[in-house]
């Protein structure tokens, strides 16, 4: 299941450090910026609401990390959720089996940056699209969402990722303001 909270900006840091785990107040407060801690805070009671809504758990989730960063729930190693944030929304994904998450809000992207991290088919595909900002969005999702479902985080096959799609299912999904990918082994 997909949680989204599109509106973190109205969160109130103060009165949520009461509603997360020790470990998830602690991590909050290390933020320097309210917009950071907003997100974080954002993504953990996506994580919290999903646990009770679709698994009945009510106790205030506590994660570990694998040696790559990846966060795992100590207590229920069968459920596998995935965090994002972009700007003032948070994406939480959750399933029974590993899951990836990304999110990004629309913006401007410029040539460097898709000459960085796409590959020659991937920077024709963008090129030639009515909406570049868009297509890249979408396609940077799709290849982060599946870095963090085999939990390495960006790592030196950016331009590639995507190449061995026979290992991955991968929905993409656009609103007016953001578009999101989720990614799961077949």
């Amino acid at each position: 299941m997909i949680y989204i909270n599109d509106n973190t900006e109205i969160i109130n840091v103060e009165k949520s450090l009461s509603q997360l785990s020790k470990q998830r107040r602690e991590r909050v407060l290390k933020f320097r910026n309210d917009s950071s801690k907003k997100l974080s805070i954002a993504a953990y009671l996506l994580l919290r609401d999903a646990l009770n809504k679709e698994f009945g758990i009510t106790t205030l989730p506590e994660f570990s990390f694998s040696k790559d960063g990846k966060p795992f729930l100590n207590d229920y190693p069968e459920i596998f959720f995935s965090f994002s944030h972009s700007k003032n929304v948070a994406i939480c994904a959750i399933d029974t089996q590993p899951i990836g998450a990304d999110i990004e809000v629309f913006r401007d992207i410029g040539v460097d940056m898709i000459n960085y991290s796409m590959n020659d088919k991937e920077q024709q595909i963008i090129l030639s699209s009515a909406n570049q900002s868009a297509t890249f969005l979408k396609i940077w999702t799709q290849k982060e969402s599946v870095f963090k479902l085999i939990g390495t985080g960006i790592d030196n096959n950016l331009k590639n990722i995507l190449n061995n799609n026979t290992k991955y299912s991968i929905e993409s999904f656009e609103t007016d303001k953001m578009v999101y990918s989720i990614a799961k082994y077949i």
